[in-house]
């Protein structure tokens, strides 16, 4: 598919979004998704990924294990890193306002096998990010009632019984969020906005309540006490937020689905993860200071859902904690919905196998149905790794942001070479759908574009090294080692295959409009 793409756009000053379709086509694509989003469910969708309750909760543990609480300065140096990746999303959003971002970005500004891929990578990391939320539950719901525990009697994620539980309740999960992904995307995104606003309140009620209950001071965050030594501790305990803040760009994947998209995405982008940085900073600091101790080797194996039914007894820290559950679910509904998305951008362009049914959206709907259920299937595949050993928790966290933090690398690093080559166009020129100017880096575009290709290569590598100690602390597993690095090198190695299998068949790759 060959088009050209619209350089500017008509004001729009009632904000109707009644242009939207028009410049849609000036892409080269109907409008087929149902454009009903406004700017509270644009945040909504980049928020509902990051989900602060949901991961806080799912690695507080793992980084004050590996960290001590010095982990928490890892935090303020990973948002940094990535409000630098979201301020070129920002750009590129307004720019391209199309389903399936980081394809569609990174083809636009690089070549279309190099675009492919980064897409590729993308769609198969959201596919694990969505196994990686659902599996969330184990941590939380046990600590409800004891009841939610339905295979063995040890909830730890990290043990037999733990793990084929989470694997359990996550099918379970996954199942209901496929579900609401096959309805009206008027009612996932309701359900996507009640379930943010009910995790904001929840998150901010916890946070007050661990700091009006704290027994120490912010000193001991200068305090490793973790495994190994300082540095490496630290390079290990920025797993935590590295896991959190990621999936702000969902706000650009549902662009096609949102009123007025040039101007809406990028600042939604940028303050869905603002937000949930400060918020996430600020609960892993009061999960620190509240904790009833730093030493008893609770703190780094049962993480914040002891430190809420410990410090604030069992009444309201299980009432919290519901609250978990509900932004657990959220999320993987909103990541699961950004996934299928990026699914239909790529099959609508004819590059995937199974293209034509993964390209329908139903026009009662609105909702691609094919890559929905191929989401939710791969996903509860993935789960299922936890029935054959508790490691497969870890190596399913830590691989899918691994293979995020690649695709945003593989958008970002085409810009960049665009910038210095002095081919690059930023939106700045054209005005969006309210007369106003894009959203636009400016003079700042180079340092900043620079720094997140740096910082994002860094965040890759230090994800995906096979640490022994990490990812296979028993021994005896090197796969489980090698996880990351051997699911990455497996992703790659089969879209090569399609590539070669289209090739022969005479097929090329479409080359979309810059």
């Amino acid at each position: 598919m060959t088009a050209t793409a619209p350089t500017d756009v008509q004001p729009d000053p009632a904000g109707t979004g009644r242009l939207d379709s028009v410049e849609l086509a000036g892409f080269g694509y109907r409008q087929e998704l149902h454009r009903s989003m406004g700017r509270y469910a644009s945040f909504a969708a980049g928020f509902s990924f990051i989900s602060v309750l949901t991961t806080v909760f799912q690695f507080f543990a793992f980084g004050f294990s590996f960290g001590g609480a010095a982990f928490f300065w890892t935090w303020p140096v990973v948002l940094v890193g990535q409000l630098l990746v979201a301020a070129c999303f920002g750009e590129l959003a307004a720019r391209y306002p199309l389903s399936g971002a980081i394809y569609q970005w990174s083809t636009r500004l690089g070549t279309p096998v190099f675009g492919w891929f980064a897409g590729w990578i993308m769609v198969i990391g959201q596919m694990v990010v969505v196994a990686a939320a659902a599996l969330a539950l184990q941590v939380v719901l046990p600590a409800i009632w004891s009841g939610f525990q339905l295979v063995g009697s040890d909830p730890s994620p990290a043990s037999a019984s733990g793990a084929a539980n989470a694997a359990l309740l996550a099918v379970v999960l996954l199942v209901l969020t496929t579900a609401v992904n096959l309805l009206d995307n008027r009612v996932m995104s309701a359900v996507n906005r009640i379930g943010v606003t009910a995790e904001i309140i929840g998150a901010v009620l916890i946070v007050v309540l661990l700091f009006t209950h704290a027994d120490r001071g912010p000193g001991v965050t200068l305090h490793t006490g973790g495994q190994g030594g300082a540095i490496g501790a630290l390079l290990v305990g920025s797993f935590t937020a590295a896991y959190v803040l990621i999936g702000f760009d969902s706000a650009g994947e549902l662009s096609e689905e949102t009123r007025a998209p040039r101007r809406t995405a990028p600042r939604t982008i940028l303050l869905a993860l603002a937000s949930a940085g400060v918020l996430g900073g600020l609960l892993l600091l009061g999960g620190l200071l509240a904790a009833p101790s730093l030493t008893d080797g609770r703190l780094g194996t049962e993480g914040l859902s002891y430190v809420l039914t410990s410090t604030l007894g069992d009444g309201v820290g299980r009432a919290l904690l519901a609250d978990v559950v509900v932004a657990i679910a959220v999320a993987t509904l909103a990541i699961q919905t950004s996934g299928s998305r990026m699914l239909f951008s790529m099959a609508r362009d004819g590059v995937l196998p199974a293209s034509g049914p993964l390209s329908k959206v139903s026009p009662r709907t609105g909702m691609p149905t094919g890559p929905a259920l191929v989401v939710g299937a791969a996903a509860a595949a993935l789960c299922l790794l936890n029935l054959a050993s508790p490691e497969a928790f870890l190596a399913i966290g830590t691989t899918c942001i691994a293979m995020l933090y690649l695709a945003y690398v593989m958008v970002t690093g085409p810009m960049l070479l665009r910038r210095l080559r002095g081919t690059y166009t930023p939106p700045a020129p054209g005005l969006d759908e309210t007369g106003k100017p894009l959203f636009s880096l400016g003079r700042w575009g180079v340092p900043v574009n620079i720094l997140a290709v740096l910082y994002g290569a860094a965040m890759t590598i230090n994800l995906a090294w096979p640490r022994g100690p990490v990812y296979d602390p028993a021994g005896g597993h090197w796969y489980f080692q090698w996880f990351t690095v051997l699911f990455l090198a497996a992703t790659i190695g089969a879209g090569a295959l399609w590539l070669a299998v289209r090739a022969r068949r005479g097929s090329k790759l479409p080359t979309l409009a810059r």
